[in-house]
C-alpha cells in the first residue's frame, strides 16, 4: 500500500511540478500528499505559532502591545504632566525639582527596558509573518496543483465527448450511405408492367 502511494506521489510531483519524486522539498512533498488525499491543507498559522510560544514570549507581545496603544501614551503623558505640575507646585519641598532629574533617570529606565521588549516582539512578528508566507506558499501551491488536475479532468471529458461525437457522426454517415445505395438499388430495378 505504501508502494501505491509513493508511486502516486512519484507520477503527481512529474506531472504537476515537474520534478522527480527525490526532487521534492518537505513542504512540496507535505502538499502532493494532501492533494492526493483530498485532505485539507489550510490551518489557523496564529494559532499554530502562539501554540509555540514560551511565558517570556506572550508576555513581550502583551507589553508590546501595552505600550503602542492610546492608553499607554495618554496615561503616561498625563503621568508626567502630573509629575511635572506637583514638583512646580510643590517648589520648596519637591522631591524632584526642575530640571526633574528623577524624571529623566525613569524615562531613561523606561526606555531600556522597553526596547528590547519592543525588538523581541517584532522580531516574533517576524518570524510570525514567515510561517504565515510559507503556508501561503504551501496553499497556492496545492491550489495550483489542483487547478491543474481539473484541466486535466476537463480535457480528458472533451476529448471522451469528441470521441463519442466521431463515433455518432461515423455511424449516421454509414447510415446514410446504406440509404443512399438502398435508394440507388430501388432506382435501377426496373419497374415490372
Amino acid at each position: 500500500m505504501a508502494n501505491m502511494g509513493t508511486d502516486r506521489l512519484a507520477r503527481a510531483a512529474e506531472r504537476f511540478l515537474g520534478k522527480g519524486e527525490t526532487a521534492l522539498d518537505e513542504r512540496e512533498r507535505r502538499v502532493l500528499q494532501t492533494a492526493i488525499g483530498r485532505r485539507a491543507l489550510s490551518e489557523d498559522t496564529s494559532e499554530v505559532f502562539d501554540e509555540g510560544s514560551s511565558f517570556g514570549e506572550r508576555l513581550a507581545d502583551g507589553v508590546a502591545a501595552f505600550g503602542g496603544s492610546w492608553t499607554f501614551l495618554i496615561g503616561f503623558g498625563l503621568a508626567i504632566f502630573g509629575w511635572v505640575l506637583g514638583n512646580l507646585l510643590l517648589r520648596g519641598v519637591a522631591p524632584d525639582p526642575y530640571p526633574f532629574i528623577f524624571l529623566n533617570l525613569l524615562l531613561s529606565m523606561l526606555a531600556a527596558v522597553q526596547a528590547p521588549v519592543i525588538m523581541m516582539s517584532q522580531n516574533r512578528q517576524a518570524s510570525k509573518d514567515r510561517l504565515v508566507t510559507s503556508h501561503d506558499y504551501e496553499c497556492n501551491l496545492k491550489a495550483e496543483i489542483e487547478i491543474m488536475g481539473l484541466h486535466e479532468k476537463v480535457d480528458r471529458m472533451r476529448d471522451d465527448d469528441l470521441k463519442q461525437l466521431l463515433i455518432k457522426q461515423q455511424e449516421q454517415i454509414d447510415l446514410l450511405m446504406r440509404l443512399v445505395q438502398a435508394r440507388a438499388g430501388d432506382a435501377q430495378v426496373p419497374e415490372s408492367p
